[in-house]
């Protein structure tokens, strides 16, 4: 069986099956991708031996070795899909990781498309007068932009206007707290 999933797994680069056999059949096809990536005569009869198929062996030592060359292990990806209708067996999709093209694709727009900041600044200030405009106006206020470093933000606040005691309001002295009466 292992045999067979393997040569399924070469041949369409992907296969969805039971958890259980993915785990097994990572396994089972990994050393035999290793031996693929050196293409001698003694690898290709090791691998022929638990694989029989000539079509099998021609993709695995062709195609795919080419593109696991440089991968130093780790060919194989399982993604878990959930569970199966009839019998509530965990499935998932196996797969060989360097012939999903959307994926690479993906993750090379990201890699190119992340740029890094720094969060302290560049080192050069910059006038803060522009934002304290806006802040003016508002009773409390708290201007972030990305063009003005964190150090840089301007909080302003509404003044605050101090009331007068009353005379008969109580005083800090008095330990009774009953207030004072004219």
């Amino acid at each position: 069986m292992l045999s067979n999933m393997a040569s399924s797994l070469i041949l369409k680069k992907r296969i969805e099956t039971t958890l259980a056999k993915a785990k097994e059949l990572r396994k089972f096809v990994e050393p035999l991708l290793t031996k693929a990536k050196e293409d001698t005569h003694q690898n290709r009869r090791i691998v022929f031996r638990t694989l029989t198929s000539k079509e099998t062996i021609k993709e695995l030592f062709g195609p795919v070795a080419d593109k696991i060359a440089t991968r130093p292990g780790g060919y194989t990806r399982i993604i878990k899909l959930g569970n199966r209708a009839g019998d509530n067996a965990e499935t998932c999709l196996i797969e060989l990781v360097d012939f999903n093209e959307t994926l690479l694709a993906a993750a090379q727009e990201q890699a190119t498309t992340k740029t890094r900041r720094s969060r302290r600044g560049s080192g050069t200030a910059r006038p803060a007068a522009d934002t304290t405009a806006t802040v003016a106006n508002a009773p409390y206020a708290e201007v972030v932009t990305d063009d003005v470093p964190a150090a840089e933000v301007v909080i302003e606040e509404a003044p605050v206007v101090e009331e007068t005691p009353e005379a008969d309001a109580p005083t800090a002295d008095d330990s009774t707290g009953e207030s004072k009466q004219a």
